[in-house]
């Protein structure tokens, strides 16, 4: 029986650790899901979250955890929030007993030209948790400890606890590997054999999301979970998260982020959600309810209309390319959008969903484009100045935010765009509509919550 850490009474000193590996690939998300749902099995409290702008992931760490899955990155809010972040998110809905970080690419592995900046290593750092490393020991032998010697001799500020080895070929390859890693001084905490893995399915984006196969999803999330407990020392990966140092940063708290309530009124904001829809981070709904709003989640697949009273719209990312038949069927809510006289704000899924058409399937035609599937995958942080005044941005702000699609839209910008960046214009500011294919983090601009808010109030 494991002895809960603690965690409840003291969130100051929340037992932590990042799960992180050399490369993508190497079984990270495995493990980080297969330990939220094995140490929630033995009665704690785990607060999962992930480094970097990942949505998919965090579908599963909720699963496994029963509480949201939250992001950290530094690009999209700032390094000064991420702590306040991760405290704030291993204290709602209840304070949690340990938290796990699952890591982004390769340790090391930052934004593109800015070296570890937004990095899980930079993410490590900024919340003093040690790192647990995930190695792929696939064709790998007494080499495997020099990876991971030259991986904590790389930076000597982030601290490499214990090793999980993965895809492991046999008990002599085990007893080899550890070995090896004992004499670097090094812990073995847990080997994973190639019969033994369970894998999600994938499609063009990365895993999918779970909120599009739940009943399937939860058998995954209980597959890991047993394999993780089969195969990880869980007491260990415990002891190792309780050597992190009390956190000295408050919680975040998105009241005092917007500056409390806009006024009196409540207006209802619809925040689009269900399979087609999956793309949004937990704190966009808080800080809309801090501001003043009823949030409420429309399914454009069923829901035939929106909420009623409702003065905003919020449609985030997700796959409405896998789901176009279906959105064009509910052809009473896209009319109800496309005539929607408040605030509606839209997010690269969002953007394809309010256009004309996607792939020749009919959409919203609230924006005059079409969209289409490419072979091409764009992706990248951004660092975007907002082109236009609109229900969330004046003209001049800077935002961090990225994107991650296959699809184009013709044209790409209105004669208002939502954006410029690299010198060329991105999306569409109609009217009171904002959308474009740039995600964005409101933790990192809350005043957009506000603004927001206030917007749906007249």
């Amino acid at each position: 029986m494991v002895t809960p850490p603690p965690g409840p009474a003291d969130p100051w000193a929340l037992p932590r650790l990042v799960v992180a590996a050399p490369a993508s690939g190497h079984g990270k998300t495995t493990v980080a899901t297969g330990l939220l749902a094995a140490l929630r099995r033995r009665g704690l409290a785990v607060s999962p979250h992930k480094v970097g702008p990942d949505y998919i992931d965090p579908g599963y760490h909720a699963l496994a955890a029963g509480r949201p899955g939250r992001n950290l990155d530094p690009w999209l809010v700032g390094p000064e929030r991420i702590a306040p972040l991760l405290r704030h998110g291993a204290s709602v809905p209840t304070p949690a007993d340990v938290a796990v970080v699952e890591g982004v690419m390769g340790l090391h592995d930052g934004a593109v030209g800015r070296g570890a900046y937004a990095s899980t290593a930079h993410v490590a750092r900024l919340v003093a948790a040690p790192v647990l490393l995930v190695l792929d020991t696939t064709a790998q032998g007494r080499s495997a400890a020099a990876l991971v010697l030259g991986m904590r001799a790389f930076d000597p500020a982030v601290r490499i606890g214990g090793v999980i080895l993965n895809r492991v070929g046999s008990p002599r390859h085990e007893t080899l590997l550890r070995d090896a890693l004992a004499e670097v001084g090094v812990p073995v905490l847990g080997a994973v054999t190639r019969a033994a893995e369970v894998s999600a399915p994938a499609r063009h984006l990365g895993l999918v999301p779970v909120a599009e196969r739940a009943p399937e999803s939860v058998a995954v999330v209980a597959a890991l979970a047993d394999l993780v407990t089969s195969t990880v020392d869980l007491d260990a990966v415990l002891d190792l998260a309780r050597t992190a140092p009390p956190l000295t940063e408050p919680a975040w708290d998105p009241v005092a982020a917007v500056g409390g309530p806009a006024g009196t009124a409540r207006p209802v904001v619809a925040v689009a959600g269900g399979p087609a829809f999956t793309f949004s981070y937990a704190e966009t709904a808080e800080l809309l309810t801090a501001a003043g709003a009823d949030v409420v989640t429309v399914d454009p697949l069923r829901d035939p209309g929106l909420p009623p009273g409702t003065r905003a719209v919020v449609v985030g990312g997700g796959f409405p390319e896998v789901h176009a038949d279906a959105l064009a069927g509910n052809a009473a809510l896209r009319a109800e959008l496309a005539g929607f006289a408040g605030p509606i704000i839209a997010e690269c899924a969002g953007l394809l969903y309010l256009g004309r058409a996607l792939d020749g399937v009919p959409m919203c035609g609230r924006l005059d484009h079409t969209a289409r599937m490419t072979g091409r995958l764009t992706l990248g942080y951004r660092d975007a100045v907002a082109a236009a005044d609109s229900p969330v941005h004046h003209a001049g702000d800077r935002v961090r935010g990225h994107e991650f699609h296959r699809t184009v839209t013709d044209p790409g910008h209105g004669d208002r765009p939502a954006w410029r960046w690299d010198d060329t214009a991105h999306g569409f500011v109609a009217g009171r509509v904002h959308a474009s294919y740039l995600h964005t983090h409101w933790a990192g601009h809350p005043y957009a919550a506000r603004r927001l808010v206030e917007a749906a109030s007249w």
